[in-house]
């Protein structure tokens, strides 16, 4: 019986181990953002950066990656898309600090901002805690052919249908 529950162990460990991962030197699980990472514009005055990204782990058969920021306590009834970028080469590994607006690599489309590339944090004051979650996406194509003034909830939609698997980085903000 010990045997058998050491063996059932390894195997998720094993398989754990092997998941797709999300981390940043900006950004912790659970932890507050720097201003530096809030939307400069309505009633927010921040730098507007978006954050440094690693990942690793993808699984076999990845041809490209996605990231999406996404705010599910928005007080919209839909929560607010922050950032979107398709088709990132699967050699890709990790995004800069402030990538977003000079990528070579990659498609950005639009955010509920109206507008391509990274919109900032920037809950309504008063609102409470909100949290903003960034999630690496493995793709099985290389290219998803999708206009850059897409809605991002097509963008959504069309991910969580492809995606051979995704990694989700939860950081919080409040004003």
């Amino acid at each position: 019986m010990k045997r058998l529950a050491l063996s059932i162990a390894l195997i998720a460990f094993s398989a754990h181990s092997y998941a797709l991962e999300l981390t940043s030197s900006d950004i912790s699980e659970g932890q507050l953002m720097s201003s530096k990472f809030e939307y400069k514009g309505m009633g927010c005055d921040g730098g507007n950066l978006s954050p440094q990204l690693s990942w690793s782990n993808a699984p076999k058969g990845t041809k490209s990656f996605a990231i999406t920021a996404f705010d599910p306590d928005a007080p919209t009834g839909s929560g607010w898309w922050h950032w979107t970028v398709l088709n990132i080469p699967a050699t890709t590994t990790s995004l800069e600090q402030g990538a977003s607006g000079k990528l070579k690599i990659g498609h950005e489309t639009r955010t509920d901002y109206g507008k391509p590339g990274y919109g900032g944090v920037c809950p309504p004051e008063g609102d409470g805690m909100h949290r903003y979650q960034f999630t690496i996406w493995a793709l099985p194509e290389a290219k998803i052919d999708l206009p850059t003034d897409i809605s991002p909830a097509v963008v959504g939609f069309t991910l969580n249908k492809i995606a051979l698997d995704k990694a989700v980085l939860t950081a919080t903000y409040v004003r």
